[in-house]
């Protein structure tokens, strides 16, 4: 059922954006999120709709109406999933290899969403939408590792604040072509949509993002380097199109990396290892790590060989 909320605006509230106003005063509700239900007709004054650019003077009230949640058609599926931490805000999940975070085409089942709202049910955030509730950030499909999920919208809120804030850890481990020579380095390059191949991500300056990707040397082996790298930003594919910029493309990449297979290697060597963030209910550093998984420890063990 509809709901609705009455905002009487006080004196220091006067003068303030309405997107911005009404994602201060309703918890769980970020600004973009203001701003679609502003754009829809669902935030009035005096029985006429206003635009998010609204600046509302002290004594205005203001009518804001929630609609009732969108029903998802996405299917609940019982498919096992690796939790290595959970609380009544958030979950944090280990991904397997091979697995689609969120439906799309080609891919309406066996996502972490189907078993995402087979475990939790209705308890997932709606911030992203009902396709991809729950859903703060990604890893690709065949990335292993550690994501974090969602469970209310007021987790949802303030986790995605500390990924746009850049204090978000976010580490992974990935075996890339070459001889990657400094034991530590930064790519400071920004990324957006391949100027030919839209279904790619290049190092772009035509409608981009920043990116930073700073590395680190765990090992060197004969024609692969064992790396680190550590996220400042969360572009799409941002450590595979970095690393393939400066001549080192993860290892089994398909998209960024050689045409010819990697022996011993299905798919890509990059692994999601630790995930840190600040509880967004009592303010604790939680900081989790994921061993690495079979398919790359086994990659190192050959490599270790020659």
């Amino acid at each position: 059922m509809d709901r609705e909320l009455k905002i009487v605006i006080n004196p220091e509230d006067a003068g303030i954006r309405l997107d911005k106003l009404i994602s201060m005063k309703t918890e769980g509700l970020t600004r973009s999120a203001a701003e679609k239900l502003i754009d829809g007709g669902y935030a009035t004054c005096n029985g006429k709709a206003l635009n998010k650019s609204y600046r509302g003077a002290e004594g205005d009230c203001i009518f804001l109406l929630l609609p009732e949640p969108e029903k998802t058609d996405v299917e609940p599926e019982a498919i096992p999933l690796d939790i290595v931490y959970e609380d009544s805000d958030l979950l944090v999940v280990n991904k397997p290899k091979g697995m689609v975070v969120h439906p799309a085409a080609g891919n309406r089942t066996g996502t972490l969403v189907n078993a995402l709202l087979a475990y939790c049910g209705d308890s997932l955030s709606g911030i992203n939408g009902v396709i991809r509730p729950g859903i703060v950030h990604r890893i690709d499909k065949d990335t292993s590792g550690l994501l974090i999920v969602a469970k209310n919208d007021f987790a949802h809120q303030k986790l995605a604040a500390q990924i746009k804030a850049h204090s978000f850890t976010r580490i992974y481990e990935a075996v890339v072509h070459g001889n990657v020579k400094e034991d530590d380095g930064m790519v400071d390059a920004p990324i957006g949509r391949h100027p030919v191949n839209r279904k790619m991500m290049a190092v772009t300056e035509k409608n981009s993002r920043s990116a930073v990707t700073h590395y680190h040397v765990l090992a060197r082996y004969e024609g692969f380097t064992h790396i680190q790298c550590r996220l400042e930003t969360g572009r799409t594919h941002q450590i595979r199109v970095h690393m393939a910029y400066i001549g080192h493309p993860v290892a089994g990449d398909p998209v960024y990396g050689p045409k010819k297979p990697v022996p011993n290697l299905n798919g890509q060597c990059l692994h999601a290892r630790v995930i840190g963030f600040v509880h967004p209910r009592d303010g604790r550093y939680i900081e989790i790590t994921s061993d690495l998984p079979a398919y790359f420890t086994g990659f190192l063990a050959k490599l270790r060989q020659k």
